[in-house]
């Protein structure tokens, strides 16, 4: 492909800058800052969806059952103004809707209402210092913050997606955000998705080439939920002929949870990652499952925060919610309280 060398010279570039940025830090030319609390990092070492947002909240539950007031400081990728900051939850209700939040925030509002506050700030610094002033906050959980190397962390955790760890490269020929070397830096690695490949042994191998010694987890998502979007019913069984759809970093994976789960769509539709739901996008949706006689729509809880306002809709939208398997748990725990 006449683009392929471009892009490849293009990511050697970018790998060139990260390099540069991450001497700095490690040179102490650029400063990490402390917030001031316990501070946990959750992130990836690519771009595009590594079951992220399922692992923040589940690491927010363990924390918020151990006691602790935890704030989770994410950037709010797609907000309409993305250099303001938002309380996107107070952790009583949520505040803010997907366009002023960012979608991955609102989901994470709605997940753990009771069990964390949600700040959206690119400047995460600045809100975990306003966090502190305003709310009694014990711990910060940093959403996507391995590159985000301003703040200072106690725990840096990886995820990598097994069924494709490192992509074809650097960015933009690949979805390497960094090179792969620099998991010397993480804490902990999870490799999400793992029940979706036959063996994990050969990615361990090449993780323990950068970091030998980093406790390795294991995890996979569970459907654990179906919900109504307009009533917020629980259905128990989907029997109906689906048509799924969603706009989110990995979407085929999205369609294999279904079909594990004896729900294989009779049609998809996939848009861009954090896509902003319209009004003729509903319409063309409603237009195709027509034409494909399915009964009802199913989607992601990320797609969802983005759909609520063309309620009502002439089709039933029914929500996945998910929850990571994450194995071996109980050192899994006791890493993220701080007691090993």
């Amino acid at each position: 492909m006449i683009f392929r060398p471009l892009l490849s010279a293009a990511g050697k570039l970018y790998e060139f800058g990260s390099n540069i940025r991450n001497l700095f830090y490690e040179r102490g030319i650029f400063r990490s800052v402390d917030l001031g609390r316990r501070t946990i990092s959750i992130g990836n070492i690519t771009a595009g969806g590594t079951g992220k947002t399922p692992l923040t909240a589940a690491t927010a539950k363990i924390l918020a059952g151990n006691g602790e007031k935890v704030c989770i400081l994410t950037r709010g990728y797609g907000r309409n103004e993305p250099g303001s900051r938002i309380l996107v939850s107070d952790g009583k209700n949520v505040l803010a809707d997907a366009k002023t939040g960012g979608d991955e925030p609102v989901e994470l509002a709605n997940k753990l209402l009771g069990k964390a506050i949600v700040v959206a700030d690119a400047d995460r610094v600045s809100a975990a210092r306003w966090a502190r002033e305003n709310f009694d906050i014990s711990v910060f959980i940093l959403d996507d913050g391995f590159q985000h190397r301003r703040a200072k962390r106690d725990l840096d955790i990886v995820l990598i997606d097994a069924t494709d760890p490192f992509g074809d490269g650097m960015i933009p020929a690949g979805t390497l955000r960094e090179p792969k070397t620099n998991l010397k830096r993480a804490d902990a690695v999870i490799l999400t998705r793992s029940d979706l490949v036959n063996s994990i042994d050969d990615l361990i191998v090449e993780i323990r080439r950068s970091n030998a010694n980093t406790p390795i987890f294991t995890s996979a998502n569970s459907l654990v939920d179906l919900k109504d979007l307009k009533s917020g019913e629980t259905l128990l069984e989907l029997q109906q002929k689906v048509f799924a759809f969603c706009g989110i970093g990995n979407p085929h994976n999205f369609f294999e949870l279904l079909k594990r789960n004896g729900s294989e769509p009779i049609a998809r539709r996939i848009f861009r990652d954090h896509h902003i739901y319209t009004r003729e996008d509903i319409d063309d949706l409603l237009k195709e499952a027509k034409k494909t006689a399915a009964d009802l729509f199913i989607t992601t809880a990320k797609d969802a925060v983005k759909l609520a306002e063309f309620l009502p809709i002439d089709m039933r939208i029914l929500i996945v919610e998910i929850e990571p398997n994450i194995e071996p748990f109980e050192e899994f725990r006791k890493l993220i309280i701080g007691t090993v």
